[in-house]
Parts: structure tokens; C-alpha cells; sequence
């Protein structure tokens, strides 16, 4: 008996719809021209660990709780005085996630944390860098369904880059409005 191997749902939605949707759009005539996901950065500032090194430990954990793959301490590279701060301290943490994992945080993203976002408007739809990579930040990481609220000390913000292989910003915004983003109508 043959095991299907699985596949994440906004990825099969990407095969079946969004390509052909984009195509019509703007007129591609190669299937390889047609924009996609790259990866998503998750970025997680911790600058509280400077006083205290568990709380780095801490929301790294929860970093790699929510990413579904282990979050890189990221260190900073000089010494400021002024802020407590010696060089290699850990001061953030960061995740890049491709493929499967990608499309099923992405989904996650969507569909479970931003609702539970307090006072969500949507998100706003001019955080484009001019080269099709879209970033939005979160104040309380504990929006997503893999963070126990009753065992968190403290909240974390945290930074999300979606990049696309998108030429545009145009591009960039019609392929995330596909995959269901819920961008702010001006």
C-alpha cells in the first residue's frame, strides 16, 4: 500500500489557483515568471536579556515553539556602554523558514494568530521593500496557538519578512492578497 506523502494546504491552493489567477493578471507566458513564496524570516528582538540571560533562553524556546524549527540566537556585534551591552551577547533570535514549514506558519499566520490579534484592522498594505518582500511585526507573540498564556513570564514582539521572488510590489501584493492576506483596503 502507497502512503501519500503530504502536502501543506496553501501550498496545493498555490499548484491549483493562484499560479493560473496570476498568470491571467499579469499576462505571464512562462510558468517560471509567475511569483512565489521564497522564504519567511522571523526575527525576534530580546533586549531585556542583557539584564537577564534566561529570558533569552526563554523566548528562544518560544521562537522554536511557534516557528516548528529551532531559532539562532543572534549576538550582538559591538559593546555599548550605555545600554549594559558587551559584544556576543545574546540579545535576539531569528528563524528562516522554506518550504513545507513555510507554507504551514504561513497558514498558521493567516488564518489562527492574526485573528486573535487585540483590535486587528488588518495589515497594512504599504510594508513593501520595492522588491516584492513584505514585513509586518507582531507586539505579543502569544497570538499563536503553540505559546501556553499560562506559563508565559513575559511577551515578545516580533518581526515577520515574507519574501517573494516577485519583481514588483504589485506582484508582491496580488500574490499575498491570493493566499488570503488581510490587507487594510485604502
Amino acid at each position: 500500500m502507497a502512503t501519500e506523502k503530504y502536502t501543506p494546504r496553501l501550498k496545493d491552493e498555490y499548484h491549483a489557483r493562484i499560479r493560473q489567477v496570476m498568470k491571467e493578471k499579469f499576462g505571464y507566458t512562462n510558468e517560471m515568471q509567475v511569483p512565489k513564496l521564497d522564504k519567511i524570516v522571523l526575527n525576534m528582538g530580546i533586549g531585556e536579556a542583557v539584564a537577564d540571560s534566561k529570558k533569552a533562553n526563554t523566548a528562544l524556546k518560544d521562537l522554536t515553539a511557534i516557528a516548528g524549527q529551532k531559532a539562532v540566537a543572534t549576538k550582538a556585534r559591538n559593546s555599548i556602554a550605555g545600554f549594559k551591552l558587551r559584544e556576543g551577547m545574546v540579545i535576539g533570535g531569528k528563524v528562516t523558514l522554506r518550504g513545507d514549514q513555510m507554507y504551514e506558519f504561513l497558514d498558521r499566520f493567516i488564518t489562527i494568530a492574526l485573528p486573535r490579534v487585540k483590535d486587528f484592522r488588518g495589515l497594512k498594505g504599504t510594508s513593501f521593500d520595492g522588491r516584492g518582500n513584505y514585513a509586518t511585526g507582531l507586539k505579543e507573540h502569544i497570538v499563536f496557538p503553540e505559546i501556553n498564556y499560562d506559563q508565559i513570564d513575559q511577551m515578545w514582539g516580533m518581526d515577520i519578512v515574507v519574501c517573494t521572488t516577485a519583481k514588483t510590489d504589485e506582484e508582491a501584493k496580488a500574490l499575498l492578497t491570493e493566499f488570503k492576506f488581510p490587507f487594510v483596503k485604502n
